[in-house]
């Protein structure tokens, strides 16, 4: 009998860590696009320039206009995964990198905004805008320029 019960909580224990790590990778490989107006000149980039673009050392496309930055809110989860993915930067490294800026009057962070639809509904009505959105929620209004897991 004790052999028996052994062999259950060795079962439950490998199913729920099994469970674990499968709902945790699935998380971690969900993807993140970067996206600007369709119209706009950008036609793909990479991480690093992205990074670039969202830290403010590149302010305006190759065409010259300016660059409005799109984020989502402190603490949100695609937030947090895309500035670790395109910056290497956790999310109190970000506050402190834009609070540096802005003490300095060297740069303004970006506009933020609640979710995925609002930022395409902000880079419908601005060409210049830029910002990252959960894929699913892409519209023909946008172009992706870039991926990232």
């Amino acid at each position: 009998m004790r052999t028996l019960t052994l062999h259950y909580l060795r079962l439950l224990t490998i199913t729920s860590i099994a469970i674990f790590n499968f709902t945790f990778t699935g998380y971690a490989l969900a993807d993140i696009a970067i996206i600007v107006h369709r119209d706009s000149p950008l036609a793909n980039a990479t991480p690093e320039e992205i990074s670039k673009i969202f830290l403010a050392k590149t302010k305006t496309f190759p065409n010259g206009q300016k660059i409005k930055l799109l984020d989502l809110e402190e603490g949100d989860e695609t937030r947090d995964k895309f500035y670790k993915a395109v910056a290497n930067k956790t999310p109190s490294q970000v506050k402190a990198y834009w609070s540096r800026l802005i003490f300095t009057g060297k740069g303004q962070p970006p506009q933020v905004l609640i979710d995925s639809e609002e930022i395409i509904e902000a880079i419908e009505e601005d060409p210049n805008g830029i910002g990252y959105v959960d894929p699913e929620a892409i519209t023909d209004s946008v172009k992706v320029i870039l991926t990232i897991q």
